[in-house]
């Protein structure tokens, strides 16, 4: 079979490899689509995890069973999507339910080869352990592959509870922050204020109620600050890797409001000394982090999609064969594509 193989930080080679074998306790799914994520992005530029290379990347995968084992609860020709994070079921935090958290985390695309290749392989860990869920027939391969990144968000939203009348603000102008604007719309929130780069052409499509310019960072806080009557946003959710908007998020958000932390920040900046402690304490500002989702995560962001609540569509700025991985990957990473999906069997 064709896969990109990761070999090593900017260095991703098309290679014909032994198509997998179908493990006795798992799947063997024909990949039909697998998104780019934000995490394709990085882990290209900074490297994958405990320093793995040689390994299949890609974890928004959409397919179809070609063989099962048994006892597996799947059978050839069911349509499948999968997210990355396998828990190890036993830490403090699996028993409590807490499957993103666990201690001994491990992702499909990382540990376990990925769906950037025709066919993947998935053992039964990853089957109990991990995320393999059906897809609604109404769903395409597109729309089911999209699923995982609608997951994070949902849950996000759930966990701040961004609900009726909210006046929310969204740093960050890419596909997370447009699907964070989608959700808080068909949550209720009645005014979605974005900052990004200026990409109108891009985000124009979607729910967003005023895009701000935030390479002018005081004047998009002042923007917020005269659109909310100078009380400030209910919620202000960084949708981006970029620790230094945390303070500018602190002075957009109302006494008593809450900042999300959602995108991870690079290696050379996560420690910076960003936050206003007299902020904080004085206005009761709640700062939380938000990472991946509960075991029916891949669940709700299905059910998101099904509902009409997301339009993939409008994220998917184009279809690509394998061959061309890298070039898909340095796009997003300049900002030229929302989201841009692989489909392993599409001719070069």
């Amino acid at each position: 079979m064709k896969a990109a193989v990761f070999e090593d930080i900017e260095r991703i080679a098309i290679k014909e490899i032994p198509k997998p074998d179908c493990p006795k306790d798992g799947i063997l799914v024909k990949v039909q689509a697998c998104g780019i994520c934000g995490g394709d992005v990085r882990n290209y530029y900074q490297g994958l995890k405990d320093h793995m290379k040689n390994q299949i990347m890609g974890h928004e995968i959409a397919g179809v069973v070609e063989e099962a084992g048994e006892n597996t609860g799947f059978y050839p020709g069911d349509k499948i999507a999968t997210a990355p994070d396998i828990s190890c079921g036993t830490c403090y935090y699996c028993k409590r339910g807490l499957v993103n958290l666990c201690l001994n985390h491990k992702m499909l695309g990382t540990h376990v080869p990925g769906g950037f290749a025709q066919y993947i392989a998935l053992p039964g860990f990853v089957l109990q352990r991990g995320f393999v869920e059906k897809i609604p027939l109404s769903l395409t391969w597109i729309q089911a592959a999209f699923a995982e990144k609608v997951a994070g968000v949902y849950a996000c939203q759930e966990r701040c509870n961004i609900s009726l009348g909210d006046r929310v603000v969204i740093i960050g102008d890419g596909p997370v922050g447009c699907l964070h604007a989608e959700i808080a719309k068909a949550r209720g929130a009645s005014m979605v204020i974005m900052l990004g780069l200026g990409r109108l052409s891009l985000v124009s499509q979607f729910p967003v109620d005023k895009l701000l310019d935030n390479r002018d960072s005081e004047g998009a806080i002042q923007k917020v600050l005269e659109m909310t009557d100078q009380i400030g946003a209910d919620a202000v959710i960084c949708a981006l890797p970029v620790a230094s908007v945390h303070l500018q998020a602190l002075r957009m958000v109302r006494k008593r409001g809450t900042v999300v932390i959602y995108g991870g920040a690079p290696k050379d900046e996560r420690r910076m000394s960003i936050m206003d402690s007299n902020l904080i304490h004085y206005n009761e500002i709640t700062i939380i982090g938000s990472f991946s989702y509960p075991a029916s995560g891949l669940q709700d962001g299905l059910k998101q999609i099904q509902q009409g609540n997301v339009s993939v569509e409008k994220y998917v700025t184009k279809e690509i064969p394998l061959e061309q991985l890298t070039q898909g990957i340095v796009e997003m990473h300049e900002g030229r594509a929302l989201n841009i999906m692989v489909r392993p069997w599409l001719k070069s």
